[in-house]
């Protein structure tokens, strides 16, 4: 059932990226990009890799894909149109893929199973206790620079407001 499963959003994955790829409605690229972020997620789960899938879920599912879908939104009110995109470079992109494609295919032809299993020692609890504990001063100061950078950029797009109304 577990296989199943692994395959179930393998296929998901790579689905949501196709159509990601082929569609030229911008908004439906964007929630097919959550689909796709989110099944990726699943994927991390699945390699018990939690942190990694909490924090692909917080940052690109709950940040930057929010963010391409209000300003998707936002600039179709001030058009009153659709945004479509097209594509360019259809060729060079298609050998640059497939040369990809075949590169990665051969290299993992010359991978070795491990045979032993890895023993996971890192996990969120460990993770949450070390930056809470022996790593708090490096990242009271990472929020710190963050909150910084998001005054600063709002600071920055008011003068831009205010220079536009006047």
């Amino acid at each position: 059932m577990t296989e199943v499963t692994f395959y179930f959003f393998g296929i998901l994955t790579l689905a949501s990226a196709i159509f990601i790829l082929i569609t030229k409605n911008v908004l439906h690229a964007a929630l097919s990009l959550v689909v796709t972020l989110l099944s990726v997620a699943a994927l991390y789960v699945f390699t018990n890799a939690e942190f990694l899938a909490v924090t692909q879920i917080m940052i690109y599912v709950g940040g930057i894909v929010v963010l391409i879908v209000f300003g998707v939104m936002l600039t179709n009110d001030v058009s009153g149109k659709t945004i479509i995109s097209g594509s360019v470079n259809r060729l060079s992109g298609t050998i640059i893929t497939l040369t990809v494609l075949v590169m990665l295919i051969y290299s993992g032809q010359e991978l070795t199973p491990i045979a032993t299993k890895v023993h996971n020692t890192a996990s969120i609890e460990n993770l949450g206790e070390h930056l809470m504990t022996t790593y708090l001063l490096p990242f009271e100061i990472a929020a710190l620079l963050l909150l910084i950078a998001l005054v600063a950029a709002s600071i920055i797009a008011g003068h831009d407001l205010q220079s536009k109304i006047s």
